[in-house]
């Protein structure tokens, strides 16, 4: 029998100024869309044009300082690149194909591609040539912006396989043959009234190209239908109105998430969006903008999570003191996410320990403003989920996918560790025969780009999105993902195991920074192991071990002895069947687009297990069925 759950809740969350009304959440997909009826991005800019003109919308780093672009601003520059990209021949239907880090630029040109009614479309700045190539190619760009250096280096070596590319736009030094970004800026704006009602509802927004684990990536069609609802939903999903939030946009913008949370969002709901145009800088630009909202995937999270550790380990009084602290904010945060007001008793003993440690610990990270944290596009170990939400940051994990528009299921506040939350509102979840989690609602896309066989798979006729994972729903709608459909390990005993989590156990623990775990159609599980680059050098420090390179720690015989009793204790919370019998620590980090993670930091299975081919059959090696 088939489960069902949809988002029919009134579950009094209130108290904050311009709370939303649970009593008045569109329960159907039908409400919401009435509720969103004729909207656009455009048209959702032209409305926060209107109420905040001269509030900040973008800022951005130059040497020490920061720089802004009001709304009014924002407006300005979009009308006239917009007016450029109609003279370079983009229309209605155009596709613009963008590859820029996350600068203000991004914005503005994502922004004046729609005003003249075309589809920009954003290319993951990673991707090869190659890719490049089939992605330009495959959506019939007919413009790109690119940033200058090694990205339009990639561009020019594949142009003359790309026929339909006319014109080149260039942020930075502009090479002969393409066009200057500065030169778009001069041109005479297009009227922002008419030009936003160009867009219809059913027009494409963007074309998102899947990461692709296996194969070449598909598009996946948007249109603004489809981000309008999903922006209404997510709002709606949150107990006080969030407009006007602080936020850092850092992840790729080739991300459907990223471009929901800090683009279209910013647009519909007025947010200052700080960019910041490498990973690496975000720990600096988190403390100084300090957001109200962070949305990143779980590998931004423990990287936080294993920084605080490191700190703590060099004084185990000190790290005593703060576990002891983080345990009465668990209490805390378990209550409130229960719905139930923390004893007094409990809240006295909170509020001084999170004035003593908690709070100075959130203050250093920059996170202690944060009102909404977000962790989605793969799975978080429950264990730092834990954490976060210990420490006072409200984190709650988000399930989606690209063919959603980003999300299917959210709890911002009644958090059940373990589950991705409640379908979002409007929207209706169920599992099929098979426990494959199915929904439908506004949120679901046109299908892939010229690839109707694919998109006959992912959509049935009853307009049902076939997610290809499997589920488990409660009582209370709560969504448990079990693994993808494709990637469930059936052992040689025929026991289905779920490697997802056996790999988020593992990562949880202290040394171990990444994990895939094998054993599909062998007769025991094994894991390819990836140290945690953070804590693996505090732990060997702590332990005496002098100064060494992950390589080197790697083979050291104390620290494989710590990684298999981590290993022992992860095995204690599963059956024997899907305990890891061996394992391999390999000498270097898994890093975002490589061999072996998408853009997204998920694990490439297949490359995986070709490049690792004799490391694998070695814990094979003499294995009895």
């Amino acid at each position: 029998m088939n489960n069902l759950a949809s988002t029919g809740r009134n579950d009094g969350r209130t108290g904050h100024p311009g709370a939303v009304s649970l009593a008045a959440v569109p329960t159907t997909n039908r409400d919401l869309a009435d509720r969103i009826a004729g909207q656009t991005i455009p048209l959702r800019f032209l409305d926060t044009l209107a109420a905040r003109p001269d509030a900040v919308a973008l800022r951005w780093k130059e040497g020490e300082s920061y720089l802004t672009l009001s709304f009014a601003e924002y407006a300005d520059r979009a009308a006239r690149v917009a007016a450029a990209l109609r003279a370079l021949g983009v229309g209605h239907g155009s596709r613009v194909a963008l590859l820029v880090h996350n600068r203000p630029e991004f914005h503005v040109a994502d922004l004046a591609t729609l005003l003249v009614g075309g589809t920009p479309i954003s290319i993951y700045n990673s991707s090869s040539p190659d890719q490049i190539r089939h992605i330009a190619g495959h959506c019939g760009a007919e413009v790109a912006i690119v940033e200058g250096g090694e990205l339009l280096d990639h561009v020019l070596a594949v142009r003359s396989s790309l026929p339909d590319l006319r014109s080149i736009v260039v942020l930075g030094d502009a090479p002969n043959g393409t066009i200057h970004w500065p030169e778009l800026l001069d041109a005479s704006p297009v009227d922002l009234e008419s030009s936003a009602h160009i867009a219809a509802p059913d027009d494409f927004v963007t074309v998102i190209y899947t990461s692709g684990t296996t194969g070449d990536p598909k598009g996946v069609l948007l249109d603004h239908a489809n981000i309008c609802w999903t922006i209404e939903s997510l709002r709606l999903a949150i107990s006080f109105s969030p407009e006007g939030f602080r936020l850092v946009s850092y992840l790729p913008m080739a991300h459907i998430a990223e471009r929901v949370v800090t683009h279209y969002s910013g647009i519909a709901l007025g947010y200052e969006v700080t960019t910041c145009p490498d990973l690496h800088l975000l720990a600096t630009y988190l403390r100084e903008t300090e957001p109200e909202m962070l949305f990143g995937v779980p590998r931004t999270y423990e990287k936080i999570h294993s920084a605080v550790r490191a700190v703590l380990s060099a004084d185990p009084a000190r790290e005593q003191e703060f576990d002891r602290a983080l345990g009465i904010g668990f209490d805390v945060a378990a209550a409130r996410a229960r719905g139930d007001e923390p004893a007094r008793d409990l809240l006295r003993e909170f509020e001084a320990v999170d004035a003593a440690l908690l709070r100075p610990a959130r203050q250093l990270l920059g996170l202690d403003a944060v009102r909404v944290a977000v962790t989605a596009a793969a799975p978080i170990p429950v264990e730092i989920l834990k954490f976060f939400r210990s420490l006072g940051l409200p984190l709650s994990e988000m399930y989606g996918l690209s063919e959603s528009s980003g999300p299917l299921t959210w709890e911002a506040e009644r958090v059940r560790l373990g589950t991705v939350g409640r379908a979002i509102p409007g929207l209706v979840l169920r599992l099929g025969d098979d426990g494959e989690v199915l929904c439908r609602g506004g949120n679901v896309f046109r299908g892939y780009l010229d690839d109707p066989e694919k998109t006959a798979e992912a959509l049935d006729a009853d307009g049902w999105l076939h997610t290809g994972d499997v589920g488990e729903i409660d009582a209370d709608g709560y969504l448990r993902i079990v693994d993808r459909k494709k990637e469930l390990i059936i052992s040689a005993g025929g026991k289905n195991i779920s490697p997802a989590n056996l790999e988020a156990a593992l990562e949880a623990q202290p040394l171990i920074g990444q994990a895939c775990a094998i054993g599909d159609g062998e007769p025991y599980i094994v894991a390819l192991l990836v140290l945690d680059p953070d804590l693996a050098p505090a732990w060997a420090a702590q332990h005496g071990i002098p100064t060494a390179t992950l390589p080197e720690l790697a083979t050291l015989p104390e620290v494989l002895a710590e990684v298999a009793r981590e290993i022992d204790e992860v095995n204690g919370h599963f059956s024997r069947a899907e305990e890891i019998r061996r394992f391999t620590v390999l000498g270097h980090e898994w890093l975002p687009d490589s061999e072996e993670l998408t853009p997204t930091m998920k694990l490439k299975r297949r490359r995986i297990l070709a490049k690792y081919a004799a490391e694998i059959a070695n814990l094979y090696s003499g294995a009895k069925a």
